[in-house]
């Protein structure tokens, strides 16, 4: 499986981030996209997910199968954590977990996995900031997808959770899978390229 995006542009508004944009992401690697902000990390992700549409240029995951089943594939971390305040912690991973489809680790496992193990009854409200975004990083874990597109993961997270975060995505990666992360902090992914979009020039594909 590969993700391959050529020749995107993209605006916001009047004004133009990136165009001419390439990149080859094989499995079993990852891509850190950095600059500063306003240079459309966030921009790329939403192209990459699907979610917005490039001004020009395609994306696409060869290997996945057919066209319409790449949604199916791509795990999408956000800023915001998508929790239902409402709802207690293991009910709103649990929706999750149902919604995604093709399960992996139980919600128990999963909440154990980033540290909240014990926490589930509590509602999403009184949970922090940081426990919030462990229990957006536990879907994940709760849903078999090969391609994972993160922003800015590691936002809110103490040292600890940023070590485990590290280790799950280490192993998506070591599996087989693909992440594309946004990032103004150093992640530790495994093998990686990086992707300066602050210095990008249409030259050449990132790729490995």
């Amino acid at each position: 499986m590969r993700l391959v995006a050529e020749g995107l542009s993209c605006r916001r508004g009047a004004r133009l981030l990136f165009e001419g944009l390439a990149l080859s992401v094989p499995a079993g690697r990852a891509l850190v996209v950095t600059g500063p902000n306003g240079t459309g990390k966030s921009s790329l992700l939403r192209l990459l997910a699907g979610l917005a549409r490039p001004d020009a240029g395609t994306v696409r995951l060869e290997g996945a199968g057919e066209p319409d089943d790449f949604a199916t594939e791509v795990h999408y971390l956000g800023h915001l954590d998508a929790h239902k305040a409402a709802l207690s912690a293991r009910e709103s991973l649990g929706f999750w977990r149902a919604v995604l489809g093709r399960p992996a680790l139980d919600v128990d496992e999963a909440m154990e996995a980033v540290g909240l193990g014990g926490l589930g009854v509590l509602p999403v409200v009184v949970l922090s900031a940081g426990q919030k975004r462990r229990l957006a990083l536990a879907r994940l874990l709760v849903a078999q997808r090969p391609l994972w597109l993160l922003d800015e993961p590691t936002t809110a997270l103490d040292a600890a959770a940023q070590q485990l975060f590290a280790a799950h995505a280490r192993a998506h990666v070591e599996n087989g899978g693909l992440i594309v992360a946004a990032t103004h902090a150093p992640l530790d992914l495994g093998p990686s390229d990086a992707l300066d979009l602050g210095a990008w020039r249409p030259t050449r594909p990132v790729a490995a």
